[in-house]
């Protein structure tokens, strides 16, 4: 009890909520300008720690992560170009409902539905913290490799339309993530000589080029029309949202789960955790036609979903000093940085500094709704800019993001590239979110199949011999057969009879 009273001395100082306020505020500017990411603002608020005490430090990056995370739908949700990440799995749904006139209700669902789910990651983290760190640190390159391909698999359900359509895009992904250094014998692949693609091709350029650049060069296509698509007045964003959580109640639990367990998961993170919960929810729903048109429900499950991962990264980065995503990564370094081994002796040692971690996180969740609700009002105004003033300024804030990512204009030239793609892609009919996927998970694939044949001497049974992997082995083959029995002739006609 004297670490908890101690704790709660520490974080309601002046000058430690002073900090919240101010990282809460950059947080929620960096989350909401497409290009600019959570781990960018984690980042940039690095140097600034080296001058502040542990708890101060740690309180900055909790509560501009929070707010970035739920301010990246901002963005998505109004002018289709995800803030971070962690919205982009969501983002279309959201655009849509703006189309249909349902910017409010989205918003309002993104804003109290984040709160919430950010609150029970951080009572997961709180409780269940030594529970799930044990099941994720007894994680192996065999239980990896399956959640890889459950992920994957996970593409087929969030394409909509042609399913073909959206394995051909996950394909590309995949071969676009083969790009730089062959993991195992360490050669070149796929580089043509350039020196800049032997580190791979870089995740954040790409997806600012993929969502954002790509909806820039279709705004500018479509510029007069473009600028009369969005005209909606400032209204009510609760409106609604009481028959919303009445009849989706179960989703928002659903998604904060799976959010909170792949959060636990060393590398998985909000973004994974975003397009898994929507696919989860896609699958499950009793409306799957409605998914890609505006339909509330994914977006219920996902940003649950991606918001209650950040407390459940925490758990492995906290009990055993594995970072649950790159924020934590991140966090991990500052935790040394202070004199602060994370580790199980952690609670031992110095269980104040974990109790004010608690402590800021449930803070900066409730802070989120006052900020998030002035962010939104604010943000609206981007509606009324018109869109030969908007579609530059945006694409600087691009450039800037993909600049900074790779500290060159190489960043910049694979924004454009992949813009162009992704603007071609989507003009065929192809999704680019099948591919963005495949580019995430392709090297955790990869690596970890590289491995586990290492490890059991080229035997595929060793893939199935252990509890964990051997169950998420079989539930991957029972979905693929799932959808190879669909996609028969005789398989599609027997739920038409039923």
């Amino acid at each position: 009890m004297n670490a908890i009273a101690t704790a709660f001395g520490l974080v309601f100082d002046p000058y430690v909520l002073a900090v919240i306020m101010g990282s809460a505020v950059f947080g929620m500017f960096v989350g909401a300008m497409p290009g600019l990411t959570a781990t960018m603002a984690t980042a940039l608020l690095v140097p600034v720690t080296f001058f502040m005490s542990p708890v101060p430090a740690l309180g900055a990056i909790v509560t501009a992560t929070a707010m970035a995370i739920f301010a990246g739908d901002i963005p998505a949700a109004m002018l289709r170009m995800p803030g971070t990440p962690a919205s982009a799995a969501y983002a279309d749904e959201s655009y849509e409902m703006t189309k249909k006139g349902q910017l409010d209700l989205c918003m309002g669902v993104n804003l109290v539905f984040s709160v919430l789910g950010g609150i029970f990651g951080v009572i997961i983290l709180i409780v269940l913290a030594p529970v799930l760190a044990e099941v994720a640190i007894n994680f192996s390159s065999f239980e990896y490799f399956w959640l890889a391909c459950l992920g994957l698999t996970c593409a087929v359900f969030i394409g909509t339309g042609d399913p073909l359509k959206g394995l051909l895009s996950l394909f590309i992904g995949l071969a676009i993530g083969c790009i730089g250094i062959d993991p195992a014998a360490g050669q070149p692949r796929f580089t043509f000589g350039n020196v800049d693609l032997l580190s791979g091709i870089n995740f954040i350029p790409t997806l600012i080029g993929m969502f954002a650049v790509s909806e820039l060069l279709r705004g500018a296509v479509t510029m007069e029309k473009a600028g009369m698509m969005v005209q909606q007045t400032v209204g009510n964003m609760f409106t609604g949202l009481g028959a919303v959580t009445r009849k989706y109640w179960k989703n928002f639990i659903r998604g904060s789960v799976i959010g909170t367990v792949i959060g636990a998961l060393p590398g998985a993170g909000a973004d994974i955790a975003a397009w898994v919960s929507y696919a989860v929810s896609k699958k499950l729903s009793k409306e799957p036609e409605k998914f890609g048109t505006g339909h509330i429900e994914g977006i219920v499950d996902s940003t649950s979903a991606n918001n209650s991962a950040l407390g459940g990264a925490w758990i492995p980065a906290l009990v055993f000093g594995i970072p649950g995503d790159s924020i934590t990564a991140i966090v991990i370094g500052v935790l040394y940085m202070k004199g602060m081994n994370p580790g199980p002796t952690v609670f031992l040692q110095t269980p104040e500094l974990i109790y004010a971690v608690f402590i800021i996180f449930i803070l900066a969740n409730l802070l989120m709704f006052p900020l998030g609700w002035a962010a939104i009002k604010s943000a609206k105004q981007i509606l009324r800019v018109p869109r030969n003033i908007l579609l530059p300024i945006i694409l600087i804030f691009c450039m800037v993001g993909s600049f900074a990512m790779t500290n060159s204009l190489y960043g910049v030239v694979l924004m454009v590239v992949m813009g162009l793609f992704g603007w071609l892609l989507e003009e065929h009919g192809i999704p680019v979110a099948p591919l963005i996927l495949g580019l995430v998970l392709g090297e955790m694939l990869e690596q970890n199949f590289m491995s586990s044949m290492i490890k059991a001497n080229g035997s595929f049974i060793g893939f199935l011999d252990r509890p964990i992997a051997g169950t998420l082995g079989v539930l991957t083959m029972l979905l693929w057969g799932a959808m190879l029995w669909k996609a028969l002739p005789f398989g599609r006609r027997q739920p038409a009879a039923a």
